[in-house]
């Protein structure tokens, strides 16, 4: 009786462990696209999402597929803006199987030649998909920060 109640205690501990590795994968992989986004890496970014991507980023009429995930990036680095990286600040992970959804606020700015642009903080909610050993992302929401927070 105590070798199963041991054996199932490890089992569970062995359980948590993987999780909170998944969790820091997909959180490493949400800071890794923002650091392609600033470096103007679009191939790499690219490869971040699944082949079946469906989405409805902020800055975007309508819901993307993976062919247009892109264009929010380009359509202001064809102006001559760069952006800029500034707080990224997780909000929750969860992880079930091979699906993980990762919840998050990043504060970013579009900066001109001179170096000037305003803040901008949006709220983003991924939903990433394992295969194999590689996590892409399947799905996903972003919407602007209110300037007054809400209750």
């Amino acid at each position: 009786m105590k070798r199963h109640f041991f054996l199932s205690a490890a089992l569970v501990g062995l359980l948590i462990i993987a999780e909170v590795a998944l969790a820091s994968d997909v959180a490493a992989s949400s800071q890794a696209y923002w650091r392609y986004v600033q470096e103007n890496d679009l191939s790499a970014y690219s490869g971040l999402w699944h082949k079946d991507f469906l989405g409805w980023p902020s800055v975007s009429a309508v819901p993307v597929h993976k062919d247009h995930i892109t264009d929010w990036i380009t359509s202001q680095t064809s102006t001559g803006l760069a952006f800029k990286t500034g707080e990224f600040k997780p909000a929750a992970i969860q992880v079930t199987e091979d699906i993980a959804v990762a919840c998050y606020w990043i504060t970013f700015k579009w900066l001109d030649r001179d170096g000037n642009g305003a803040a901008n903080t949006i709220r983003i909610t991924h939903a990433w998909l394992r295969t194999g050993n590689d996590w892409r992302i399947i799905g996903g929401m972003s919407m602007p920060e209110p300037d007054t927070p809400r209750n």
